[in-house]
């Protein structure tokens, strides 16, 4: 779908719709939609007046113009509080208008930038907020329905009425657009079956994703993972007949300085029975996107090199079933991550940090010295946070700060949990160096801080996207089912690494 900015009056296009906006308490209009109001004879203030309109948040009005105006339809879209009112209402609005008229069968429409004018956001801004929430807000997974109704949107037009903001909007619109598109590559591979989205169904999407920018790719198989000495990832996948894969992607955007580096670390496990400590039925059901954080690194470096930032970064994805298959590990059992400490198996339902154990190593083997890791990790995260926030968790106070900044710039919230040392004694073992589980409670932060003993000197922090990273119904940007949280956080977070001052430059679409 195309999303463009024009310069023009919003009442005089064309198009099967137009699409304005209100804030909660407003009675006279003014902007675009005070001309659309004298367009209609006052029949705006008319709605108002009689309590039809309010402008509060989600609402949305659809007026059939009766030939007063060249467009047939317009949309009032609700902005709520304008004292609230800031670039995540404004994607969210983005998306519920998008929705509503992909419903009615809509091919094009246009649209004011919510927030541009009264709303008081930049140009760029408003331009790439529009754009993210109106691709996120249409996106949809129904490939596997027979009768499944194709988007009928072809494409929107951002109107602005003063040409020198025209060029701005453009340009955050194709930055949105990006974002949007890498985001919802995450959400596609999150909401695939597994009997699908395997190991090698993941290897061959980074392949595809390499291969649009240039990317390094090395794909390492069972034996090559064996032969390095990952025996933690290599414990969780014995259990199953799919082959695992070790996923490293490479953008070198500063092949110069290669102490200017970032890791982005994805559990890739593509389904989660819990091994012989085997989940119920219900547990297992969504255990299809046991592999979204590896799915967000994936597709955060399709954004990534469309933007090319000057800095060199790497995805790793240790990728596997985690299965009860005649081989599978058992509880009791000790194995070797790639550094040489060892693993006590307490629970083989704890296989997240396991694989993340030897994609650390491997990071760490290979210089990398600022390290995120993302993960479906821990159930108590939700307990802790409800689907909130993404629990975020480190060795680097400054560090974690960078990454909390990243995720509020793009409205991806994010809340620190604490990791203090006196956590570590809930998984010590008394025949290994550690065990993989913790005790009764603190369970996210004990997940964390198994992941952390293999950090060495490197800042690291780690997400636990277990509550975020999928919806049981739809809610502004985020349709029912994987949200893709938190790729716009990770580009970000690249793209302010990005070391010495670059032109702006939209990004290849």
């Amino acid at each position: 779908m195309k999303i463009y900015a024009v310069h023009g009056n919003i009442s005089e296009r064309e198009d099967a719709a137009i699409v304005v906006n209100l804030f909660e308490g407003v009675t006279d209009p003014g902007g675009a939609t005070g001309a659309v109001d004298a367009a209609l004879g006052g029949a705006v203030s008319d709605l108002i007046a009689e309590g039809d309109v309010s402008g509060s948040r989600g609402e949305h009005t659809l007026i059939y113009t009766l030939g007063r105006l060249p467009a047939k339809r317009v949309v009032i879209a609700g902005l709520g509080d304008q004292s609230s009112f800031g670039a995540n209402e404004a994607r969210d609005v983005h998306a519920g208008v998008a929705r509503l008229l992909n419903s009615k069968g809509v091919r094009s429409y246009s649209t004011v930038a919510h927030g541009a004018g009264a709303g008081g956001m930049d140009a760029s801004a408003a331009g790439r907020v529009a754009a993210e929430g109106i691709a996120l807000g249409l996106y949809s997974f129904d490939k596997y329905k027979s009768a499944a109704a194709p988007s009928s949107l072809e494409s929107v037009a951002i109107v602005e009425f003063d040409r020198d903001r025209v060029g701005a909007i453009g340009e955050g619109a194709s930055d949105g657009v990006v974002v949007a598109d890498a985001a919802n590559l995450a959400r596609e591979m999150g909401n695939e079956p597994a009997n699908y989205m395997t190991p090698t169904r993941m290897a061959e999407i980074a392949l595809e994703v390499a291969q649009e920018s240039g990317m390094e790719l090395t794909v390492l198989e069972r034996s090559d993972i064996e032969r390095l000495g990952m025996g933690a990832l290599a414990g969780v996948a014995q259990g199953s007949e799919e082959p695992p894969k070790f996923i490293v992607m490479r953008y070198h955007g500063d092949p110069e300085n290669p102490e200017n580096n970032l890791a982005l670390l994805g559990k890739g496990i593509t389904f989660d029975s819990g091994g012989l400590d085997i989940k119920s039925a219900s547990g297992m059901l969504t255990m299809k996107s046991d592999m979204s954080g590896g799915a967000c690194v994936i597709a955060a470096m399709k954004a990534i090199g469309a933007f090319e930032p000057k800095i060199n970064v790497w995805a790793i994805v240790p990728a596997t079933e985690n299965m009860p298959g005649r081989r599978a590990q058992r509880p009791g059992d000790v194995v070797r991550a790639m550094n040489g400490k060892t693993i006590e198996i307490g629970n083989t339902d704890a296989e997240g940090r396991l694989v993340l154990a030897d994609a650390m190593c491997y990071a760490v083997e290979n210089r990398l010295t600022r390290i995120v890791d993302v993960a479906t990790l821990t159930g108590a995260v939700r307990v802790a946070l409800g689907d909130a926030a993404t629990g975020i968790f480190g060795n680097d106070q400054a560090w974690i700060d960078r990454i909390v900044d990243a995720g509020a710039a793009v409205g991806e919230r994010m809340w620190q949990l604490p990791t203090y040392d006196s956590y570590k004694s809930d998984y010590r073992s008394d025949i290994a160096d550690i065990k993989n589980t913790g005790g009764a409670g603190a369970g996210a932060i004990a997940g964390a801080l198994i992941i952390g003993e293999f950090a060495a000197d490197s800042s690291w922090a780690h997400l636990d996207i277990a509550a975020t990273t999928r919806t049981t119904s739809a809610r502004g940007i985020n349709p029912k089912g994987s949200t893709g949280v938190p790729v716009r956080t990770l580009v970000e977070l690249a793209m302010s690494l990005a070391v010495d001052e670059q032109p702006k430059k939209t990004a290849k679409a």
